[in-house]
């Protein structure tokens, strides 16, 4: 078992200390597709205390109420939601039409907020809810899945450390297999499958490589369903010495097993496949980072989603932690995923 560098997820959660305070929070809309992980994650975690949901469309709540998971939750208006000054955190789950304008209600009511992804469709909007947020000293964090990954941290630890060269190629794949009722909620949106999926991956090739000097969206309805939706879709993003290339696609029988990221270099190359739970091919044309040359097999731990997230965003309310993402690399993570969704 590889066990991470310190300041990456696995030592993350060793070193975060659990206050004896948690902190009282709230869910602001609940149809998200990480919605229900994110109110389990909540009601087990020893950091917060979910005081309740509120979901402002009545359709919507009727919905959820019957699953049960949501049965001895809370339901809140959204008045009793901002308005309770006890409620220092609020993890907003809507649909992505309405992720920035729930958002900023949070924000201007004082909260700290957890967004889910991606960032809505505005970018000017999402950038003022950022510089609102800043202005109030309140924490946003994005709910991109793989900045809690170990998987991803061993391969920004190898980049970061040199291991594998000059990095000359990236290339990515995230697919899935949508039934009709998915197929028509992303389909309001251009950037189809790349939109909703891609931008996972788009987030870490940017914390990765910076900002591409290009983006070269390639968005095809390729299905026999009468639905317009973009399902499947390929980026090509332009480094000055490389060049990296994520997939999304919606109907590959499963597309969890196969979703991969390899990554080349000079000196070596890593291959992260699945993504969940991670597991790693490493092979070094000399040695680094205590591997010797050759092909290493390189083993994770198999985390829950979000569990790190919000362990990383308690400690950074309380203080214990600066928290690591900059409001300046969530803006070039939204500028990028709506340029490789064709929405900008």
């Amino acid at each position: 078992m590889w066990t991470v560098a310190a300041g990456t997820s696995t030592a993350l959660a060793a070193e975060i200390p659990k206050p004896g305070n948690r902190i009282r929070c709230g869910i602001l809309g609940i149809d998200h597709a990480h919605g229900l992980d994110v109110l389990g994650v909540l009601q087990r975690s020893p950091d917060f205390e979910l005081i309740g949901i509120c979901e402002p469309d009545e359709t919507i709540r009727a919905r959820f109420s019957e699953i049960p998971a949501i049965e001895d939750v809370k339901w809140l208006t959204r008045d009793e939601l901002l308005g309770n000054a006890t409620i220092k955190m609020i993890a907003i789950e809507s649909g992505v039409p309405h992720l920035l304008e729930l958002a900023r209600a949070a924000v201007d009511a004082g909260k700290h907020v957890h967004i889910d992804k991606p960032a809505g469709a505005s970018l000017p909007e999402f950038e003022s809810l950022l510089k609102a947020a800043d202005e109030k000293s309140l924490l946003v964090q994005m709910g991109y899945m793989f900045r809690y990954n170990p998987g991803f941290d061993f391969i920004r630890r190898a980049v970061k450390e040199n291991w594998l060269g000059d990095i000359q190629s990236i290339s990515a794949s995230i697919c899935t297999d949508l039934d009709g009722t998915k197929r028509k909620r992303i389909a309001q949106f251009r950037g189809g499958l790349m939109f909703e999926l891609g931008c996972h991956l788009i987030d870490m090739i940017v914390l990765l490589l910076g900002a591409p000097k290009a983006v070269n969206p390639f968005l095809l309805h390729a299905g026999p369903q009468d639905d317009g939706l973009a399902d499947t879709t390929v980026a090509v993003f332009e480094y000055p010495h490389a060049l990296v290339t994520v997939e999304s696609n919606a109907t590959e029988p499963g597309a969890f097993a196969t979703r991969r990221l390899k990554i080349v270099g000079t000196n070596g190359s890593i291959v992260l496949s699945p993504l969940e739970p991670p597991a790693a091919r490493l092979t070094l044309r000399k040695a680094a980072g205590g591997y010797k040359e050759g092909s290493h097999t390189v083993s994770f731990e198999d985390l829950e989603r979000h569990v790190l997230d919000f362990a990383d965003l308690a400690a950074c309310i309380h203080g214990e932690r600066t928290f690591e993402y900059k409001k300046e690399h969530d803006l070039l993570v939204q500028r990028t995923v709506l340029q490789a969704s064709g929405m900008a």
